[in-house]
């Protein structure tokens, strides 16, 4: 009878426990009052606050999920993750602990997430800059972007009006109106941006040229800080850059040449130089998503955000550092590209190796050899992220020098 007993109240303590973690959880716990029934969300990040590129990712997700009413409890992200099998564990990793739908946010981390999404059928997964969406033919797959060229030629155009204010001070020639670029890879991504970029300038001071420098690196701060100062060193007077670390605007205010940054605006930092930035928001497109995987409704393969849904964005202009008459500007040309007035890739303010850019058959369906398979100009301009969402613009245009291309 006795151990009866002593059986009775042990059986008692465990049943006790393991309320208690439920209700809590499990053992990190959560506030009380907290859904534990709601999707949970996770976000896989290539590096972390650090990275300009993932803070501005970061912080999409907190804004989404806290305009979605979804606790810290549950959402979860995960940084520094690498672009390898690091990237399918944590998707696993995630996955385990309930999350419903998954982000990841950098290219090479495409493949990785594609498997997951094999594996986990019964799982949304989201992958941010990837081009292979549309031909895996996964319902639960989806790749996305942002006509962020569109921000980019707008921070040209900044760009621009600082060379003319440069021009017509003196401080250099015409000829001397030489932009220097800091890319990561020669991917069509970093090619579609340093050249709408480039086109911004070019649309303001006609003689402005562009060297590219390349790190082979998405964030390496002392890579892209020596890559600016190169750029600086061989006649540069303004730099932009495709790179996610401090370093090349660092560089530009230590050396008093103008900046315009990407991701994110460097005025604390770079207070003298810095002029302008253009970054991709990610809420609304995380907001759209995590809504319709809770809602049981389809993902679009590929996702398109633009300059009406807010998806692309431009810091403040710094006034003191930038043109007068820049935000004014910004805000005309912006109003043009809205209403189709303006295309960035404008067949008639490009030529290669002196020839109109009117045909150029881009590579759409990516395969290892990169084939090109769809025609992408017509009506007088390329047609940027139609056809899929990342960027496949990746023509050589004349007044732009690689310095090298070996990443």
């Amino acid at each position: 009878m006795k151990k009866l007993v002593v059986l009775v109240l042990s059986l008692a303590m465990v049943f006790t426990c393991v309320g208690i973690l439920t209700a809590c959880g499990g053992s990190g716990g959560s506030e009380e009052g907290s859904d534990d029934s709601a999707m949970k969300v996770g976000f896989i990040c290539l590096h972390d606050e650090n990275s300009t590129y993932d803070l501005n990712f970061i912080n999409g997700a907190k804004e989404a999920c806290e305009n979605l009413g979804i606790s810290e409890e549950n959402y979860m992200i995960k940084t520094n993750i690498p672009e390898g099998q690091e990237c399918y564990d944590a998707a696993a990793e995630l996955v385990d602990a309930g999350c419903g739908i998954i982000f990841a946010d950098s290219f090479g981390h495409e493949d990785y997430m594609i498997q997951a999404a094999k594996d986990f059928p019964d799982v949304q997964f989201c992958h941010s800059t990837g081009t292979k969406a549309h031909t895996e033919g996964l319902d639960n797959y989806h790749n996305a972007f942002a006509s962020i060229y569109e921000g980019r030629y707008l921070a040209g155009v900044a760009a621009g009006l600082k060379l003319n204010e440069m021009i017509d001070n003196g401080d250099i020639t015409p000829e001397e109106a030489k932009i220097g670029y800091v890319g990561a890879f020669t991917y069509a991504e970093v090619i579609s941006g340093y050249t709408s970029f480039f086109l911004g300038a070019r649309s303001i001071c006609e003689s402005a040229t562009m060297e590219v420098t390349f790190t082979g690196s998405w964030y390496d701060d002392t890579a892209e800080k020596e890559g600016a100062n190169k750029l600086i060193g061989d006649g540069c007077v303004l730099i932009s850059q495709h790179a996610d670390s401090m370093g090349a605007p660092t560089a530009c205010e230590k050396a008093g040449v103008p900046d315009v940054s990407y991701n994110g605006s460097t005025v604390d930092a770079c207070p003298n130089t810095f002029i302008v930035s253009s970054r991709i928001n990610w809420a609304p497109y995380y907001e759209y998503a995590i809504a319709a995987a809770q809602n049981g409704e389809a993902i679009d393969t590929d996702w398109t955000g633009n300059l009406e849904t807010g998806s692309v964005v431009l810091t403040e202009v710094n006034e003191k550092a930038a043109a007068k008459g820049t935000q004014e500007k910004i805000d005309e040309v912006k109003a043009q590209l809205e209403a189709g007035e303006v295309h960035v890739f404008d067949a008639s303010a490009i030529t290669v190796k002196g020839k109109p850019l009117d045909s150029y058959e881009a590579d759409v369906d990516t395969d290892p050899d990169y084939t090109p398979d769809t025609e992408a100009v017509a009506d007088g301009y390329f047609h940027e992220s139609e056809f899929r969402s990342a960027p496949y613009f990746d023509v050589q245009i004349d007044g732009i020098e690689l310095l090298d291309t070996s990443f």
